[in-house]
């Protein structure tokens, strides 16, 4: 027989090992929950950085300074020959039996750049020299007539009247001879203008006439000369800037798509306005260039004076419905919205007549993306990094 007692004689124990899994179970709950208050406590404190980093936002500000800045008149306008001089026909209409130049060719004065048919002009000379020659035949016989009439009238061979009629014979001939020579002369003129020639020296422009055609006088020109091959400007300056220029003033003009400046001076200012358009015309001067070519679109700039004025970054200045304005960071670092009057553009940015005052901060960048209001972390900006 097994004296050794069972677990049904030990009831302690039994409850000893539930208490113990209770226990177990309870450490495990519990770090659960602390596991799941710590994440939660994570998870705010996260969001809470990232709330406070989205509310104080780091922008860029400038601060507003003053500059020179000059004040330009604009003048808008087209190149043109200084002195644009039409030819055409002078003398008698006529076939155009060559052509020597053409347009671009730079010409000297007199040259031929173009000759008419002359074969009805070159017999009627020949003619009248022959006439001429003819003429100064008889007078040169009515003279020694007239003479020997006064050698044999002292004897008493001729009668004064005899001698009279000869004298007025002579004084005929002589007066033929010079009709003879003025026809003469017209007719080689008339022949000498079939060649048409340059009046001066300087560039052709344009060529209307071809070989073949008949001119006539009083038509369409036949050719257009830039007279010593000068050029201007001829622009309009608005009325308001027109009493700001004056004659000899340097002028910056730019032609469309080349990037060289041309230098010129002003030369002439219009004496009127134009009611219509409330313009006025100005001329500027310029040196010779291939480049400034009659017909082509340029723009000058005249520097008429300096003058103190605010300057901000182009980017700084933004505009709505409202008008343009600027953000401005106060002392408190909070965005304030500021209207200003924008009095131009400049080289480095935009010039603001009223609306800031010196040493305020200006959003430079990004000022769109702001609230007013807002609270924000001003940084010096940097032009080069914008």
């Amino acid at each position: 027989m097994n004296d050794t007692p069972s677990i049904e004689h030990f009831p302690e124990a039994g409850f000893w090992r539930k208490s113990r899994k209770g226990v177990w179970l309870f450490a495990a709950v519990a770090a659960l929950i602390a596991a799941l208050l710590a994440l939660r406590l994570t998870q705010a404190l996260t969001v809470k950085n990232a709330v406070n980093q989205k509310t104080v936002p780091t922008v860029s500000v400038t601060y507003v300074g003053v500059s020179t800045v000059p004040t330009t008149v604009s003048i808008i306008g087209t190149i043109g020959a200084r002195f644009d001089m039409p030819i055409g026909v002078e003398g008698d209409p006529g076939r155009v039996a060559a052509i020597y130049v053409e347009a671009g060719d730079h010409v000297k004065q007199g040259q031929v750049l173009a000759h008419l048919n002359i074969s009805v002009l070159e017999p009627q000379v020949a003619n009248l020299e022959a006439a001429l020659e003819q003429a100064k035949a008889e007078s040169e016989l009515a003279d020694a007539e007239y003479r020997r009439a006064q050698a044999v009238g002292a004897s008493g061979a001729l009668s004064a009247e005899e001698t009279e009629k000869r004298r007025s014979t002579g004084v005929t001939a002589a007066a033929k001879v010079k009709v003879a020579a003025a026809q003469l002369d017209e007719a080689r003129a008339r022949l000498a203008r079939a060649d048409i020639r340059a009046p001066a020296d300087g560039i052709i422009l344009t060529r209307t006439v071809e070989v073949g055609q008949t001119v006539t006088p009083g038509g369409d020109p036949l050719f257009r000369l830039s007279k010593d091959g000068e050029t201007e400007l001829r622009g309009q300056v608005a009325e308001q800037d027109l009493p700001l220029l004056k004659v000899g003033q340097g002028v910056d003009v730019r032609l469309t798509g080349i990037a060289k400046v041309y230098e010129g001076h002003i030369r002439l200012l219009g004496a009127v306005i134009d009611p219509a358009t409330r313009l006025g015309t100005a001329r500027v001067s310029l040196t010779p260039d291939p480049n400034l070519r009659p017909g082509a679109f340029a723009r000058a700039e005249v520097t008429v004076s300096n003058a103190e004025r605010t300057v901000l970054p182009q980017t700084a200045v933004l505009t709505d419905d409202k008008g343009s304005y600027v953000l401005i960071v106060n002392a408190q670092n909070k965005v304030e919205r500021r209207a200003v009057r924008v009095s131009g553009m400049v080289q480095n940015g935009v010039s603001i007549a009223e609306g800031v005052v010196a040493k305020e901060q200006v959003v430079a960048t990004a000022g769109a993306f702001l609230e007013q209001g807002e609270l924000v972390k001003p940084v010096p900006w940097q032009a080069d990094k914008s």
